[in-house]
């Protein structure tokens, strides 16, 4: 027959006693409870800050690295490794940033260090000087030889035997070509200084982004 415990002076505890004597283990496992999950909670900020620390190079914010200029081929005046109309340029992080390069390693740089790759626009270019095509077009336009030297020879033979469109022609390609709006027959673009003075052509298609305007 099992006996109740009873307190040092021989009284049964009540429920009520019962219920004073497990407060402490309550708060005691409580307390445990609340150590443990701060701890892991703190243990997971942790991990999150270091995986946030260490990301990928390429994601870096503007700031946080340095990209160098391209090397210039002086014979076509675009980047050297220019290739489908982009070239690759090497990009350094900042002193002290941490990233992964691309192949997973983490490294801490100091500024000296090429951590990753980006990518410039140039443009194909065939051997088609601009310098040349205008001058051509200056001096020589009424004999169709800036028409001759671009790739278009029936419009050249016209232009020679019609003394340029008697000078309307002339005057007409000049201005097609100085604007840069008649280029090479191959489709390929003139060269240009690469820091000199190049037209842009803009243009509209389904991948523009569109601002939406505001109701009135």
């Amino acid at each position: 027959m099992a006996h109740r415990p009873q307190d040092p002076e021989g009284n049964t505890p009540s429920r009520d006693g019962w219920l004073i004597m497990a407060a402490p283990f309550g708060r005691l496992l409580l307390l445990t409870l609340v150590l443990f999950c701060c701890g892991s909670g703190c243990g997971s900020g942790l991990r999150a800050a270091e995986a946030e620390e260490a990301e990928d190079c390429r994601h870096l914010r503007l700031g946080q690295y340095l990209c160098r200029d391209p090397k210039i081929d002086e014979s076509t005046q675009e980047p050297e490794n220019c290739r489908d109309g982009v070239a690759f340029v090497d990009c350094l992080p900042a002193p002290n940033v941490t990233c992964r390069l691309s192949n997973g390693t983490e490294v801490r740089f100091s500024g000296d260090e090429v951590g990753f790759n980006r990518t410039v626009a140039c443009r194909n270019v065939t051997g088609y000087s601009y310098k040349v095509a205008v001058a051509l077009s200056l001096f020589l336009g009424w004999l169709g030889a800036d028409r001759f030297y671009l790739g278009y020879p029936a419009l050249g033979l016209l232009k020679f035997c019609t003394v340029g469109f008697c000078g309307i022609g002339t005057l007409i390609d000049f201005i097609l070509i100085a604007m840069q709006m008649v280029g090479p027959a191959d489709g390929s673009s003139y060269i240009v200084d690469f820091y000199g003075a190049r037209l842009t052509r803009l243009s509209i298609t389904n991948e523009t982004f569109r601002k939406p305007h505001l109701a009135l």
